[in-house]
């Protein structure tokens, strides 16, 4: 432990936030890092404790503790402190493929657990692993590890997010040949097209991407995996398929939209959001330019679908939230706020949140929605309906082309990747069911040492 002390001396200190009503205008990072110096010394507020809970990764009566990856944080804490980023480096990578992502996006589980948030404040490991892999960019430190020998065995990893693509980075470094195929132009998955610009830049993506393909990763874009003939295309030509195609079916909102134009499900409008904020096309999904938006729903994915309708000129936001307002007091009574909500009351001077609330009917002249009635009798002025009210499972199409059993997503054994299709296997979100990049990325490194044992009679992975 380089300073016993620390967590006493040191206040802790995040990266710095961009002003709600400046960054609600664009799409670029609205998060800032702090100066190295201050970083160090949050690197030394670890206590470096005997039991690290921060890394335990254990689930609990249904609640999860300490990081899923298992991360090594007291020693790069402590390499942190030390301005030894390159030894940071190697102990973060040794656990997590991707802390540029989890650093971004996780909620931090990690912090949750830290011994030194009992009676304070916790260590800002989130913002400490993200510093680590940015640092190392910036400074040139990312090294190709190309494996110096193939295995001369083929495998083809359907979808690129976040599981998709742990898998292709594991059996690569392994030494087989990984071939990720990926139904969208570009690959990223959930972690391009879902999740908006300013929470995770997709410069940041592609320089992920572009990164394993110089490490020998072949990326194919544009490929239907659903179509019978690329399916038997991929079983006829490679040893091993592993189907990551994640959570995509959503989840009945409860009232008739067949009939009613202007009402997307929450991917359907992130997809299409990001489609014209990154590229300048549209996409399925309408702007949210001029429009009375309500979006259905609360948690991550209904908060990007606020702050990128905000972002995309919105006249108006509300949120509706099922549950009443106080499932969400924190303890002093105070009903916290994350970006979005933040970025609505600096644009319209309210808290976007409507309580205890749900759609009970769709208000259309000549099938264009025009408003909304809530369960509460409330009427709402709306031309766009966002649903961000989670997911049901996997889509069925790609499962039926493979042959692969699916109940709401695909069936194993427990604990296992193996689906009951020979040399066919699964991870991520379509495995485990809707979930958080970092357990898609767990999901990934397991059913790639799974995939590997398969293929060669043992693995050194686990």
């Amino acid at each position: 432990m380089g300073k016993p002390t620390g967590f006493m001396e040191y206040s802790r200190k995040e990266n710095r936030m961009r002003r709600a009503d400046e960054r609600c205008h664009d799409w670029d990072e609205f998060y800032l890092p702090i100066s190295d110096e201050e970083r160090k010394r949050q690197g030394a507020r670890c206590m470096n404790c005997g039991v690290p809970y921060c890394q335990a990764g254990i689930t609990f009566e249904g609640k999860n503790f300490g990081c899923p990856l298992h991360n090594l944080i007291p020693e790069w804490n402590d390499m942190i402190m030390d301005g030894n980023f390159e030894h940071a480096l190697s102990r973060l990578l040794k656990t997590n493929n991707f802390p540029e992502f989890t650093g971004r996006v996780c909620p931090a589980f990690c912090e949750q657990a830290c011994i030194c948030g009992i009676y304070g404040d916790a260590v800002t490991i989130h913002n400490n692993e993200l510093s680590i892999i940015e640092t190392a960019f910036a400074e040139d430190k990312m090294k190709l590890r190309i494996p110096p020998h193939r295995s001369g065995k083929k495998i083809a990893v359907v979808g690129s997010g976040p599981s998709g693509l742990a898998v292709a980075d594991q059996l690569n470094h392994r030494g087989h040949s990984v071939t990720v195929f990926e139904r969208d132009e570009f690959p990223g998955g959930i972690l391009m097209y879902g999740i908006p610009n300013m929470k995770l830049p997709k410069t940041v993506v592609k320089r992920r991407t572009d990164f394993m393909a110089q490490e020998g990763v072949t990326f194919v874009t544009g490929f239907d995996a659903s179509l019978p003939e690329n399916a038997q295309k991929l079983m006829a030509e490679y040893d091993a398929v592993v189907l990551c195609c994640g959570a995509e079916q959503p989840r009945d909102i409860g009232v008739d939209i067949s009939a009613a134009s202007g009402v997307y499900y929450a991917m359907q409008y992130l997809h299409s959001a990001v489609e014209r904020s990154v590229y300048g096309r549209e996409g399925s999904a309408p702007s949210a330019k001029g429009r009375n938006v309500v979006i259905i729903g609360t948690g991550n994915t209904a908060s990007d679908c606020v702050a990128s309708a905000i972002r995309e000129g919105c006249k108006s936001v509300i949120q509706l939230v099922r549950r009443p307002k106080e499932d969400y007091l924190a303890a002093d009574g105070t009903l916290p706020q994350d970006y979005a909500q933040e970025e609505a009351a600096a644009m319209f001077g309210t808290d976007p949140r409507v309580f205890s609330s749900s759609v009970r009917e769709l208000v259309c002249e000549a099938g264009v929605l025009k408003a909304v009635k809530t369960s509460q009798g409330e009427v709402y002025d709306c031309e766009l309906l966002i649903a961000a009210t989670g997911f049901a499972g996997c889509r069925s199409d790609v499962c039926t082309a493979f042959g692969v059993e699916k109940k709401q997503t695909v069936v194993t054994e427990k604990e296992c990747y193996a689906t009951n299709v020979e040399k066919v296997f699964t991870a991520g979100d379509m495995h485990r069911g809707q979930s958080l990049v970092v357990w898609a990325i767990k999901e990934g490194r397991a059913a790639a040492a799974e995939v590997d044992e398969f293929l060669m009679g043992y693995t050194n992975m686990k």
